[in-house]
């Protein structure tokens, strides 16, 4: 699907959306480090009245998730930034969206390279042909010039959780894969490493996006 096509939609009549940036603190020290520009931050794309976003786990399959706007778990919630407006209807934005999830696997997750700020800044490039402020992601940017310097912990980040898949828009019972993983306590020290970067699992309010891949 091209740009166009991603901003326009077809069958929504004329009718504009807006396209949102919910931002996120990581840390309580974002409120001093704000100001000058730095800061360590979770964003989520809002269209359609549902918060999207990018996280991490183990499995070849998508780490595009949804939740109700402004109130992702385990972050803590700054501000809102309108980026623009796109006349793609809901159930267009939601073959839209199963279509990107295919692109951002929770195995291809990267602190530095491939995160949630880099999502929402793609997503907001196609919808709108706007970008999310440099402020979101400069973390990421300054880390991709001196990543060699960040410990192994910041530079990969994971969480050891297979997706569980909500099918949302046409009010029908969710489903979801069931894992015989076992978890141990190396693992649970891995996860600790996780921090705040992608949704704690076990959260009933965050359901991944099921991907669906784009026929040619």
């Amino acid at each position: 699907m091209g740009n166009e096509e991603s901003r326009t939609g077809k069958n929504n009549g004329g009718i504009e959306t807006p396209v949102v940036l919910n931002v996120y603190d990581l840390t309580p020290l974002n409120h001093y480090t704000y100001w000058f520009g730095f800061g360590i931050f979770h964003s989520g794309i809002e269209v359609h009245g549902m918060e999207y976003g990018f996280g991490a786990h183990d499995f070849p399959a998508s780490g595009v998730f949804e939740v109700e706007p402004r109130c992702c778990p385990g972050f803590i919630y700054r501000s809102s930034i309108s980026l623009g407006r796109t006349s793609m209807s809901q159930s267009e934005f939601r073959t839209f969206i199963e279509r990107i999830a295919s692109e951002y696997h929770g195995d291809t997750y990267h602190l530095i390279t491939k995160n949630c700020n880099h999502f929402t800044d793609d997503i907001a490039s196609r919808l709108t042909d706007n970008r999310i402020p440099g402020w979101v992601n400069r973390l990421a940017r300054a880390g991709n010039v001196c990543s060699c310097l960040l410990p192994e912990s910041l530079q990969v980040t994971t969480v050891k959780q297979l997706p569980e898949y909500h099918e949302c828009l046409d009010g029908t019972e969710s489903s979801s894969v069931d894992s015989p993983h076992e978890h141990t306590e190396s693992e649970d020290t891995d996860q600790d490493k996780v921090l705040l970067l992608s949704p704690k699992p076990g959260y009933a309010d965050v359901a991944f996006i099921r991907e669906v891949e784009e026929h040619r």
